[in-house]
């Protein structure tokens, strides 16, 4: 039996579990749609090509699948670049599929072509340094190795984006449908796991140590250590900090949690590790500028490190290790809470004020001067109401790192992969699309009005989402750095904002200003916060800056 290129593709997207996948079509890729014409996978047309990955990679975050989206040569597949790049740096696994130009016409200035040859861009070298495997896909004779490829990637504990481009007559090709029956299109399952060598040598220390701390990080959450990660702490009563990340992989209403760690947070974290911590524990956290206080010396100088970690990338590269596993973090820890079981190992000295001592010295968010009350209020309530099921994918993480304390049973996305404006509300669509959750999207009114029109997206599939939108007609960490570095010498950081009420009811959404607090709370005593879209303006002022400073 045989079936055309197009229609192979679709049919291992299908196996792949993909459902959804996001994107805008174009004439060197309607093969491939006409194929999804016939197929299980729901198409989603997004209203631009870089709404339409990080729509892919909102969905790959809340199910914990494999996300993707699908775009023409050319614009289509540039208008890809930012969305791929966050996947990347967040180790999504997203598949994007894009059409070519005929691979007879290669060189000869076809329209939109993308294969590098006479002078046209080259899709391949654009997209290098941001996949984990890309390829134009020329030739039919080596179409399973390199699914097979794109699955190793995609299906991988340490996954990240692939791009597949598929030549126009490439994709009318008629193959042996046989060929999948070859391609794995699941994930490798062992069926006996090798215990940790070093899962003695860890018990060991965290038991010599008087007042252990733990540094979880996204590599936790991306493992499904909550659990283990909250019995080690509550067993052996060591205090938990996460990267902004890891935000909610630990209960942050718990006695044992220090919230976020981060030159952006409060410093109660940071304080707790300086006075108090003889080891550290850091599971897959990769102490990047803002989790390490822009490398402070401080925070690890004269203590005892473990270090955990699936990409072996991350260990020890930027600081020396006492003790650097590779691994799955998950796994790990079982088997140091088994070791534990086996000792009959009893709660530890290391008392929970101790913990409750940092909090009352520095827990009035010293970070923040004035002019954020309403947002505080916002969080809390949230937080109130929504405890247990609230999705959020948030660009403005500095409010929240200090605000918001996320439950184990919430889910947290910061848009901190490579910080990109405009991400909060495809990404929170997309996620939409796996589940209809409780979902939030937190932006300013500079990164809304790159991505607003996506709300139609939400609006045509009929899709719930709560837009929070921060209007301060200012790109506001600009105005922040100008302010602090540059002597208020500002300059294209204000801007005129439109009247958001009206363009609500231009899109056919709900418009709801909370300008005091008593309008928080009747945010969240009256409004559908659940069927409906809403956009839910709150004023800030524009001279209120975090007491932060980045450097630059």
């Amino acid at each position: 039996m045989t079936s055309t290129v197009a229609e192979l593709v679709t049919r291992y997207m299908e196996r792949l579990g993909i459902r959804h996948i996001f994107g805008m079509p174009g004439a060197h890729i309607l093969p491939v749609y006409d194929a999804l014409y016939d197929s299980s996978i729901q198409t989603v047309l997004a209203k631009h090509e870089q709404g339409a990955s990080f729509m892919a990679g909102g969905y790959a975050r809340v199910s914990g699948g494999i996300g993707a989206c699908i775009t023409t040569a050319g614009p289509g597949a540039t208008n890809l670049v930012t969305g791929i790049a966050n996947a990347y740096a967040d180790r999504q696994p997203v598949l994007a599929i894009t059409g070519e130009t005929s691979t007879h016409i290669f060189g000869r200035g076809g329209l939109q072509e993308s294969s590098g040859e006479g002078g046209s861009i080259d899709q391949i070298a654009l997209f290098q340094g941001i996949t984990r495997y890309n390829r134009i896909i020329e030739r039919t004779d080596y179409l399973g190795n390199v699914l097979n490829r794109a699955s190793r990637i995609l299906l991988a504990d340490n996954p990240g984006p692939v791009l597949l481009s598929l030549p126009f007559n490439v994709q009318n090709e008629k193959v042996d449908a046989a060929v999948l029956d070859d391609v794995m299109t699941r994930a490798h399952v062992q069926t006996h796991e090798p215990s940790c060598a070093n899962a003695e040598d860890i018990v060991d220390m965290l038991l010599e140590a008087r007042h252990p701390v733990i540094v979880a990080g996204y590599g936790c959450l991306r493992a499904g250590a909550r659990e283990s990660l909250s019995r080690l702490s509550q067993w052996l009563n060591i205090p938990v900090a996460t990267s902004l990340k890891a935000k909610g992989v630990i209960d942050e209403a718990s006695p044992l949690a220090l919230g976020s760690l981060g030159v952006s947070s409060s410093g109660k974290a940071y304080r707790h590790i300086v006075e108090q911590a003889d080891l550290v524990m850091v599971l897959g956290a990769a102490f990047n500028e803002r989790t390490s206080y822009v490398w402070d010396r401080e925070l690890l100088s004269g203590r005892k490190v473990i270090q955990v970690d699936v990409n072996p990338e991350q260990l020890e590269k930027v600081f020396q290790a006492d003790l650097a596993i590779q691994g799955d973090i998950r796994k790990i820890l079982d088997d140091v809470l088994r070791h534990l079981e086996a000792r009959n190992t009893p709660p530890a000295d290391v008392a929970e004020e101790d913990v409750a001592e940092t909090a009352d010295s520095g827990s009035g968010y010293e970070i923040f001067q004035s002019g954020f009350a309403l947002v505080e209020k916002f969080y809390r309530e949230l937080e109130r109401h929504f405890a247990r099921d609230a999705v959020v994918f948030d660009d403005n993480i500095i409010f929240a790192q200090n605000f918001y304390r996320v439950s184990s049973q919430a889910r947290y996305f910061p848009n901190s992969g490579i910080s990109s404006l405009g991400h909060a509300i495809p990404a929170a669509i997309g996620a939409q699309f796996h589940e209809a959750s409780p979902c939030f999207a937190v932006i300013g009114d500079g990164g809304f009005q790159m991505c607003c029109m996506e709300i139609m997206t939400a609006v045509n599939y009929e899709r719930p989402l709560n837009i929070l939108l921060f209007n301060n007609a200012t790109m506001g960490l600009i105005r922040k750095n100008q302010h602090q570095q540059y002597r208020k010498r500002f300059i294209d950081c204000d801007f005129v904002n439109p009247d958001y009420a009206r363009l609500a009811e231009a899109f056919g959404i709900n418009h709801i200003l909370v300008d005091t607090e008593q309008a928080v709370e009747r945010l969240f005593r009256d409004a559908d916060l659940q069927n409906v879209v809403n956009l839910i303006e709150m004023p800030i002022d524009r001279n209120s800056f975090p007491n932060y400073s980045s450097r630059r």
